[in-house]
């Protein structure tokens, strides 16, 4: 009888952007194993996340890749009740996921196979005790930046070395393998140290380190300074980080950039169709992003001025923000949005011919390949990030929440990939109509020289962000396969 392939088996958090993520990097890892003649499997353990919303989207995620054909397997963990005393998103999603660690246990211990490794979201890197007790690899997914996986090691040292708020820092705060980073620039999670969840991303940047691997979605190329920062030693002095594989940019399997021919093209790239090339800019900011109406008008009034060509995707408000309440874990989506209401009038009969307002869901990925797009207004995610990279295209960043300050730092001061884009944090991330619309300009303007090295970067990031995942060469496909042989190498048969 044969032996079974040793499994892969992944704890994600339930969010698009760290489940789909994570998943696609471990379904490289199982194509890359079939082809050095190393199989795996994966089993996807599923948490019963804490909303409905949330549960309807990972249940669609998992329909769609059980009909994928590959070996993934799915096993729900039992329900657990979340906590009831979290005072912050980040805290609820890290104290939730930890309740699930003797189910966690109970399913790997119980797989009857040997596993290669346990593979932990980010939020989940104290069950790396769990992996331990179990005598099987855990690796970290780290499904941001290679800058914010530093600072998440580093962050540790800095709560020791800092010992006052870091916006009370006279200067800028220090990062390995950062440029001096400006207190305005942290995370949202760590800017107030007597919030439950900077204690909580401190104790997680510190069990990173026990972890027997990480997996980055990022490549050497892309962010040089931090990884060779973690991998020096320089990060956490006195201790050896784990290794980390840069595997990405991880978009989606096979990178497949093209629509369906035979499918009539979705409304938004109609319209794109009918637009000179690189003359659009385009503004999305995420499946979590959405404005109040005074920004609306804000942002209305910087198009109209600008005179430049836009997609501009606007999302309403989540119910949630009408009625005073929200998703614990913060993942209440924006509604799709009532033009009529929040567009002031006439703004887009004024526009009519050079701008489209998309008031729902829009194909980002495949307006972003699309040729007339020239500039994108975004809120800074990583995958959104990616997607922008790996198509060239450059960015003026609007971070609003999570890391997106430090992303947005990073794209424009390290990268060197985006225009800036003045954001008044203060203000709840407010920005001015007149500030959009000199950003616009730089963004897109030809006789911009700011614009003008913006898209020069961009250009090469993408011709990087290319060659990385190429077969025969690429620094993240040489990763993958060292990754693939170290998981070959540790697999274990779970101590009962």
């Amino acid at each position: 009888m044969a032996t079974p392939a040793p499994a892969l088996v992944l704890l994600p958090e339930w969010g698009s952007g760290h489940l789909m993520s994570m998943l696609e990097s471990c379904k490289r890892v199982l194509l890359a194993g079939a082809g050095g003649g190393r199989e795996f499997s994966i089993t996807l353990l599923v948490m019963r996340p804490p909303t409905d919303e949330a549960g309807s989207e990972v249940e669609a995620h998992v329909r769609r890749e059980a009909a994928s054909g590959l070996d993934i397997r799915f096993h729900r963990l039992p329900a657990v009740d979340p906590p009831a005393d979290a005072a912050g998103v980040e805290e609820f999603i890290a104290r939730y996921i930890h309740l699930h660690a003797p189910h966690v246990r109970d399913a790997v211990a119980g797989m009857g196979r040997p596993v290669s490794a346990l593979v932990l979201d980010m939020f989940a890197a104290p069950m790396v005790d769990v992996a331990r007790d179990l005598g099987v690899p855990s690796y970290v997914f780290m499904s941001s930046t290679g800058a914010m996986l530093a600072l998440m090691l580093h962050l540790p040292v800095l709560h020791d070395r800092v010992a006052v708020e870091f916006h009370e820092v006279d200067g800028e705060v220090d990062v390995p393998g950062l440029p001096p980073l400006p207190p305005a620039s942290m995370p949202c999670p760590v800017v107030d140290k007597k919030s439950p969840n900077y204690t909580w991303f401190v104790r997680l940047g510190d069990r990173f380190m026990d972890a027997t691997g990480i997996i980055a979605n990022t490549a050497d190329e892309l962010e040089p300074g931090p990884l060779a920062a973690i991998a020096d030693g320089r990060c956490v002095p006195g201790r050896a980080a784990p290794p980390v594989y840069p595997i990405g940019p991880v978009l989606s399997l096979g990178g497949n950039d093209k629509r369906d021919s035979s499918e009539p093209p979705h409304e938004c790239i109609a319209w794109l169709d009918g637009q000179p090339p690189a003359s659009v800019v385009f503004l999305c900011f995420g499946s979590m992003g959405w404005f109040e109406a005074a920004q609306v008008v804000e942002i209305t009034a910087a198009l109209e001025r600008s005179g430049h060509r836009f997609l501009w995707v606007l999302r309403g408000p989540p119910p949630a923000a009408e009625s005073g309440t929200g998703a614990p874990d913060g993942s209440e989506h924006p509604t799709d949005a009532n033009l009529d209401e929040l567009l002031p009038e006439g703004f887009l009969e004024r526009t009519k011919g050079r701008g489209m307002v998309w008031p729902t869901w829009a194909p980002q990925k495949e307006i972003l390949a699309h040729p007339a797009i020239g500039g994108f207004v975004t809120h800074g995610g990583w995958n959104s990030v990616l997607e922008s990279l790996w198509h060239g295209v450059p960015m003026a960043p609007w971070p609003l929440y999570a890391e997106q300050h430090l992303n947005a730092f990073e794209l424009v001061r390290d990268m060197g990939v985006a225009v800036p884009l003045g954001v008044d944090r203060e203000r709840d991330n407010f920005v001015e109509a007149a500030e959009l619309d000199r950003a616009v300009r730089s963004l897109m303007d030809d006789a911009s020289e700011e614009g003008k090295k913006a898209r020069e970067k961009a250009a090469e990031m993408k011709a990087v962000c290319r060659s990385a995942v190429a077969a025969g060469g690429g620094s993240s496909h040489a990763a993958l396969q060292r990754l693939s042989e170290a998981l070959h190498q540790g697999a274990a048969l779970p101590k009962k």
